[in-house]
């Protein structure tokens, strides 16, 4: 099978180091999914085998307290298609997103669950998607398997918030199968809960995404280790989403307009008591009024700012110096058989 992500024409320089650059990066998160690891290695190296397309799996443990990692280490150091990230500790599935991302070598990118819940037989699909000149396909899981209250309900709400909110248009922002060209992922830099976010951080980048129906099963060993625990930080990330969407570019739009009507406010209030006093000779002294106008001066516009002016600083401070939001214990991998 060939890749329309290699260029017809190269270099023979270009051609010898393109054949050493495997077609794809299958990334895998993993927190505590021993159980389900042998199972879904075996199926993400048979699939991509069987389709003749070269690869590599990262998989990057992310705190797992269950073996997972000693499990990892061990088969990376048998396995020529396996390489093990080992974080530190929890920083959680963006995070172990983002190393994944950084540590991938292929022309194209694909994530997936541990849990065996997506299916790997889907990722040829995806890749030959890919292909046809887009920069992002998101899986779509039409048929999920999982609980109607605590997880289909919530996911529909989010999915439906997420699109009117960022104008990004696809089904399901929580499906985790999700293709990428390699130089997409490069541009986009992960912190808080923004990996369900990756398509409308992509929009903002100005990648052509599309989505396509994939296969869902139900999960077969433990229970589900990044739960609905994290709606509260997701809406946050959702309004950083949007700020970013509407005014990364453009802050002072925000923030000139919300300043400018605050102020104006305040000022109208501050002359209305000063006419009191010196007209109608009045106290204002003990008037609301005078409190209402010093808070709409200083602190309503400032508490508001903050925030928005932290994540942009974050932003500043992760992008500018290239720090990662995550430590890397050891990477393990074998250098003596390459895939």
């Amino acid at each position: 099978m060939r890749s329309g992500l290699i260029p017809e024409r190269m270099s023979e320089e270009n051609q010898a180091i393109s054949a050493n650059v495997p077609a794809v990066s299958v990334v895998v998160p993993v927190r505590d999914e021993v159980e389900s690891l042998p199972h879904l290695i075996e199926a993400i190296a048979s699939t991509l085998s069987d389709s003749q397309i070269s690869y590599e799996i990262i998989c990057v443990d992310d705190g797992s307290t269950d073996g997972s990692a000693e499990f990892l280490k061990q088969q990376a150091q048998i396995r020529s298609d396996l390489k093990a990230v080992i974080l530190r500790r929890n920083y959680g599935q963006t995070a172990a997103m983002s190393a994944g991302f950084n540590y991938a070598v292929g022309k194209a990118v694909v994530t997936l669950d541990a849990d065996l819940q997506n299916d790997p037989a889907d990722i040829p699909m995806l890749l030959a998607k890919l292909d046809e000149g887009y920069d992002l396909v998101s899986g779509w899981r039409q048929k999920r398997q999982d609980g109607a209250v605590n997880r289909l309900l919530p996911s529909k709400i989010a999915n439906w918030l997420i699109r009117r909110t960022t104008s990004v248009y696809i089904h399901d922002y929580g499906c985790s199968l999700k293709a990428y060209r390699s130089e997409l992922v490069a541009d986009m830099n992960l912190y808080g809960e923004l990996h369900r976010f990756l398509p409308a951080l992509a929009y903002i980048e100005g990648a052509r995404i599309t989505e396509m129906p994939v296969r869902h099963h139900a999960r077969r060993f433990g229970r589900s280790k990044y739960g609905i625990s994290r709606t509260f930080r997701v809406l946050m990330d959702l309004l950083t989403i949007l700020f970013m969407k509407k005014f990364l570019t453009r802050p002072m739009h925000v923030f000139g307009l919300l300043g400018l009507s605050s102020m104006v406010l305040g000022v109208g209030i501050g002359m209305y008591l000063t006419f009191l006093k010196l007209a109608m000779g009045e106290m204002i002294g003990n008037r609301p009024l005078l409190i209402l106008a010093v808070l709409l001066l200083v602190t309503g516009v400032q508490l508001f700012c903050f925030g928005l002016l932290a994540e942009l600083l974050m932003r500043t401070y992760h992008e500018s110096q290239g720090r990662p939001i995550y430590r890397v214990r050891e990477v393990v991998e074998n250098k003596n058989n390459p895939t």
